[in-house]
């Protein structure tokens, strides 16, 4: 008569311990992408060009501005450029594929520009991802005051390659795959922010929530 509540215990904590064994089991794939950290390994600038003018950042571009000044009337002129950037993981971190992202940029003196990456991107930390983004902004021509500085910055990135200091990054992942799972966008997959500094350099300013 004694047994019979140990019995009885032992039949409900046998299938726990099971569940609990076999939880912990399908956990363990899922924890490297719950752990997801984007690295933005390089970013440069390619590709620019001043409405019909291709810049050659190898020729000097000191008299781009008159040049187009005194060709232009009213209305707007197009900047067009290639924003050229490497995608990685931190060493350690288990291979997945992003299904796209949002991204935004935002320079100084020019209103911010973004979209969405709608490519699935290969993600490991053995060898980055090499992306390339459009970018692209309006230089009013009737207004000289505003002109001029646009036109330099639209020199100066195709002269340096680099975005201005003060340009900051943003990076929205989309849906992750790997280990058998996925991680729906939102999820534990915060906003990856960058700033540029002087020379290009790169610094975090934190993950933050993509709601």
């Amino acid at each position: 008569m004694f047994l019979r509540p140990r019995r009885l215990r032992a039949r409900f904590l046998i299938p726990g311990c099971l569940a609990l064994l076999l939880g912990g089991c399908l956990a363990l794939p899922q924890t490297g992408l719950f752990a997801f950290r984007l690295a933005v390994t390089s970013l440069g600038v390619e590709e620019v060009r001043i409405g019909p003018y291709a810049i050659d950042p190898r020729l000097d571009t000191s008299d781009v501005a008159p040049l187009i000044a005194s060709s232009l009337g009213m209305g707007s002129l197009p900047v067009q450029a290639t924003l050229a950037m490497g995608l990685g993981l931190p060493v350690g971190m288990p291979a997945v594929e992003m299904a796209g992202f949002r991204w935004r940029l935002d320079m100084p003196g020019v209103e911010p520009v973004g979209g969405t990456y709608d490519e699935d991107v290969a993600l490991t930390s053995a060898e980055d991802a090499k992306l390339r983004l459009p970018v692209a902004f309006d230089i009013p021509t009737s207004d000289p005051a505003r002109m001029t500085p646009l036109v330099e910055l639209a020199t100066q990135l195709a002269s340096r390659g680099k975005l201005p200091a003060g340009s900051q990054l943003s990076i929205t992942p989309g849906d992750l795959r790997g280990l058998g799972v996925t991680l729906p966008a939102g999820l534990l997959t915060p906003t990856l922010r960058l700033a540029v500094g002087e020379g290009g350099t790169l610094r975090p300013l934190g993950d933050q929530d993509s709601s």
